[in-house]
């Protein structure tokens, strides 16, 4: 047995239907317990207030954002190098569940710097490159779209996602590389000082399993439609010719 052999799209479209139910009721458990626990179930901060509990959806989608794409950089990487097709429909599928992510951390990051540091928005270095990296999920979702060939499209929009990823890098690590900015340091650290008092740790840690939960399944879904579509016009396209 070999990881290769889940490329073959029949033998991923068996794994991912066997899988595909669990992952999607796993993210909507996770999701309900953490979201009631850290909405309704932890105090108010002495300083944020109940501003706070945006942490709950902003977190897990920032950490989401970055993390899709980097699942895009690495099936991209798959397909230069071995071209199955599988992992080429994969990062395809991926990249509108990550702009959606980046999305929900940028406005929800909004929502809460406004009252905490008196404004909706600020170049911060964490925050514009956030910015920038959404606007390499769109160029990448228009570059697919615009290309007609579909091995072409998936070569140009591989090296996309390879000169993203240093965008991708930097929204992870920005207050790291610069001291100034407005953004705080991580939430999750493995410095007990530095990391998020564990009231609000625990419910945070069941909505980041959420996020990665239904992450995975929306993109096992989207991934199967991508090589129904496929195979849907391999065969238009045999009946024109016949």
């Amino acid at each position: 047995m070999s990881l290769w052999e889940y490329a073959n799209p029949v033998k991923f479209m068996a794994l991912s239907g066997r899988i595909l139910p669990w992952t999607a009721w796993l993210s909507g458990i996770s999701l309900v317990i953490g979201l009631v626990w850290g909405f309704f179930y932890t105090p108010d901060d002495f300083r944020q207030g109940s501003t706070v509990k945006i942490i709950y959806l902003h977190v897990p989608s920032a950490l989401m954002a970055i993390n899709v794409w980097m699942m895009m950089l690495v099936t991209s990487l798959v397909w230069i190098i071995r071209r199955h097709h599988v992992s080429a429909l994969a990062a395809k599928a991926a990249a509108p569940i990550g702009v959606a992510m980046t999305l929900i951390a940028l406005v929800t990051g909004a929502i809460w710097g406004q009252p905490m540091w008196g404004t909706w928005w600020a170049w911060d270095p964490r925050l514009t490159s956030f910015l920038i990296l959404f606007l390499f999920y769109l160029g990448y979702i228009a570059l697919w779209a615009a290309i007609e060939d579909n091995d072409t499209a998936a070569d140009l929009t591989s090296i996309l996602c390879l000169v993203g990823s240093v965008f991708a890098i930097l929204s992870r690590y920005a207050v790291n590389f610069w001291n100034q900015g407005l953004h705080q340091g991580a939430s999750l650290s493995l410095d007990t000082e530095k990391n998020v008092a564990d009231v609000f740790y625990q419910p945070l840690l069941f909505c980041i399993a959420g996020f990665v939960l239904l992450f995975v399944a929306l993109v096992l879904l989207r991934t199967r439609t991508e090589i129904r579509a496929r195979r849907t016009s391999a065969l238009f396209a045999r009946e024109r010719m016949g």
